[in-house]
């Protein structure tokens, strides 16, 4: 503790406050790469979007097959079947203002469209003992061990810590949360930075003030000739002389080693994105903005960002009201993503979680209420496109109301989702999910027929 309080009362007493960088359990996290863990492939990379308040997945993807799905069970929120959108599985519908979203999810074999294919519609996700605390839940979701609200590092934190030496300077910059505040499916031991933009990434105050804080590094390994951040950090971990230098010497080598990296991808000038691509208006097209060109320009893997918003009590809407207007500002996000990372396309994941879905039956102010399952929207190459979990074999008549006869209850656990996309986009070792999601395996023990995996990614 001592440690962490001198690093911390380090960069205070610097003078200089750095915009947007939140650094978790700054004590140096000592490295072992376990035997079982594979390689991390180099290239593989993913954006995942929370969607905070918790969405209504009945009509995100509507189950128009489930008689219960009417004007009665929701007066006002029904929407019509010559007005949703086809998914060719006869059986499920989308929210009409998923429009855009199309153009990944069209393929012949899927509608009959021409298409990639690449977008996963997964309905009816959740797990064991829902909570409906947006706090708890939110919390279960990002650090991977549902029931522990206390728990604040990350699922993808660990992910990284088991697969890569995050001490080394050639990982300082492999995740990141698009956030005035960390993630926790971020936060961990070693600091992972947040930020909205990555210039905000800096020294605050003028930029002669900020490159003098940032420096230059050695002339040589063990030279004392540096200047600033890069230079006191670049050198040798001991030095005579030098208060805290032992502490926060790796903290600001890998710090000055972020910040020129970002400040290097900014360099590089105005961002234009590729294939025609257009962002949707406000913050969130600007953080989706912001995380291609991170991918684009930076050694990057993760990226995460929130969309606020969908705890919609009151007044939720049918199709061109609040929650729908919601959903289109998520496609029209998914379609630009798709044109302009095509570079990319087969190496990236887009990926949706939210902490629980609504109620089935609509409540008397035209919204509806906290509940369990929803459904997660995953994009990218390898993904095999189509709609899971809801269709005429998997869904049983009645299930809208399946839980407490109130909800709709979950059918798949969100850990073995995230298990996939560990093990088939990552190329994780399946040995290491217990360690990525302490629990796992005891979990699966418990509720086998919730813990198979969908085959969602192409191996």
């Amino acid at each position: 503790m001592a440690i962490l309080l001198s690093r911390r009362g380090f960069i205070r007493n610097t003078g200089f406050a750095l915009g947007g960088l939140t650094c978790w359990g700054l004590a140096p996290h000592p490295f072992s790469r376990l035997l079982m863990a594979a390689p991390t492939a180099q290239d593989k990379k993913l954006l995942f979007i929370f969607q905070t308040g918790g969405n209504d997945g009945i009509n995100t993807v509507i189950p128009r097959g489930d008689a219960d799905y009417n004007t009665t069970t929701r007066p006002t929120l029904f929407i019509p079947e010559n007005q949703a959108l086809d998914t060719g599985n006869g059986f499920a519908q989308l929210h009409p203002r998923l429009q855009p979203m199309m153009e990944i999810y069209n393929h012949s074999r899927l509608n009959g469209q021409d298409g990639p294919g690449n977008l996963a519609v997964l309905h009816r996700v959740g797990y064991a003992g829902q909570s409906q605390s947006h706090f708890d839940s939110q919390q279960y979701w990002q650090n991977g061990v549902p029931g522990n609200a206390k728990l604040e590092e990350g699922l993808f934190y660990r992910h990284l810590d088991k697969t890569l030496d995050l001490s080394s300077q050639a990982n300082s910059f492999v995740a990141a949360a698009l956030s005035s505040s960390q993630m926790v499916a971020l936060k961990g031991a070693n600091p992972v930075p947040n930020f909205s933009r990555a210039g905000d990434f800096n020294a605050v105050g003028t930029p002669a003030r900020a490159g003098k804080f940032l420096g230059q590094p050695p002339s040589r390994p063990g030279a004392s000739d540096g200047e600033g951040l890069l230079g006191l950090y670049g050198g040798q971990a001991e030095a005579p002389g030098r208060p805290y230098r032992a502490a926060v010497h790796d903290t600001g080598r890998m710090l000055g080693n972020t910040i020129t990296t970002l400040q290097n991808a900014i360099s590089l000038g105005a961002y234009a994105p590729d294939n025609n691509a257009t962002y949707p208006t406000g913050s969130f097209g600007d953080k989706l903005r912001e995380a291609a060109l991170l991918f684009k320009r930076t050694p990057v893997r993760i990226l995460g960002l929130n969309l606020g918003g969908w705890d919609t009590h009151t007044n939720q809407g049918q199709i061109n009201g609040g929650h729908g207007n919601l959903l289109n500002n998520l496609a029209l996000g998914f379609q630009a993503l798709y044109r302009d990372l095509q570079a990319q396309w087969n190496n990236l994941l887009i990926v949706t979680m939210t902490e629980f879905g609504r109620t089935s039956r609509e409540n008397g102010s035209g919204g509806t209420d906290h509940a369990d399952s929803s459904v997660l929207f995953i994009a990218g190459g390898a993904v095999k496109g189509g709609v899971y979990n809801c269709d005429a074999t998997s869904w049983k008549s009645g299930d809208m109301f399946s839980k407490n006869n109130r909800y709709l209850a979950r059918r798949t656990d969100f850990r073995p989702v995230f298990g996939e996309i560990l093990t088939r986009h990552f190329g994780d070792n399946p040995a290491l999910l217990d360690e990525i999601m302490p629990g796992y395996s005891r979990a699966a023990a418990e509720n086998p027929a919730t813990f198979q995996m969908l085959g969602f990614l192409n191996a």
